[in-house]
């Protein structure tokens, strides 16, 4: 796993995702990452770290952003102000759910000394999600 930290951004696959968000708009980028994870039995981390940090733009567009949120997050949101309806939302925590409990990274994270941070940080971003 490319992490460098337990954030959501904090890993090759979301800086890769988020390159491509900005080169894009509207919510499809958005919608198309999180639908990558709910149907699956089992989701790979790839899918996982792009689908958080889709979660962590849609928080961001709700006005509850993530305090370090990357420049280029930042910027892509000040120029795209979309409406996030509650289903956005609720894909969004279902998505995160599905994570946290059938996932490679969940397992990936399980192996290292960070689990408890890392679920900190979904549950973080849970409630950021849930106020919306």
């Amino acid at each position: 796993m490319g992490a460098w930290g337990v954030g959501n951004f904090d890993n090759d696959d979301a800086a890769d995702w988020v390159s491509e968000l900005c080169e894009s708009t509207g919510l499809a980028s958005l919608t198309a990452a999180l639908q990558a994870v709910i149907p699956q039995k089992y989701i790979e981390a790839p899918e996982c770290s792009t689908a958080l940090a889709a979660a962590e733009v849609i928080a961001a567009l709700s006005g509850r952003p993530l305090a370090s949120l990357p420049e280029g997050i930042v910027a892509w949101v000040r120029a795209n102000s979309v409406v996030v309806d509650k289903d956005l939302v609720s894909m969004a925590l279902k998505a995160i759910h599905r994570i946290e409990t059938e996932s490679e990274l969940k397992e990936l994270w399980e192996e290292s000394d960070e689990l408890t941070s890392w679920m900190a940080t979904l549950e973080n971003l849970r409630e950021r999600l849930g106020a919306a």
